[in-house]
């Protein structure tokens, strides 16, 4: 189900189109997106969304993959930053192979990590070639982190917004 799908409130009725999608979101309204590779594999749904409430930063992506009609489930923390908004499919883009994601560091849902862990942290970000959120450019008035663009990462991308 897509965001717009979602949209109770109305928020994305008024979207002026001026970028590949809307600038602010509501966290309610990704909630069971669906996540797919570049190369167009559903790789499952956002589960939760997880805030740095201390940092006040979206820190990472709850992915539910695999299993059967929400039975044995594998979840995945994947970091906010190695997403992307389709905004033309109205999902989410996550460039790693399905094979990848299946050998990814996972949870059971009745057993969460500790995802303040600096270790676990790092052994997540490491998987996904990203850079922690914490780990921000020293005077930048924005807060971003290194490999974090303003707008797309391609610009044959277009449709694709980074965050």
């Amino acid at each position: 189900m897509s965001y717009q799908d979602r949209d109770i409130y109305g928020i994305y009725r008024n979207d002026d189109g001026q970028g590949p999608g809307p600038r602010l979101m509501g966290a309610d309204t990704l909630i069971g997106n669906d996540v797919y590779n570049r190369q167009d594999e559903d790789l499952g749904d956002i589960k939760e969304i997880m805030l740095d409430v201390a940092q006040g930063r979206v820190a990472y992506a709850v992915l539910s993959f695999g299993g059967f009609l929400g039975i044995a489930d594998k979840l995945f923390a994947v970091p906010w930053n190695a997403l992307t908004l389709d905004t033309e499919n109205k999902r989410f883009v996550l460039d790693v192979d399905k094979e990848r994601l299946e050998s990814a560091p996972g949870f059971d849902k009745d057993k969460w990590p500790d995802m303040a862990d600096p270790i676990w942290q790092n052994t997540i970000h490491s998987y996904y070639g990203t850079r922690a959120y914490t780990d921000e450019v020293t005077g930048d008035p924005a807060g971003r982190s290194r490999d974090v663009p303003l707008t797309s990462r391609d610009p044959d991308r277009s449709k694709e917004k980074s965050f």
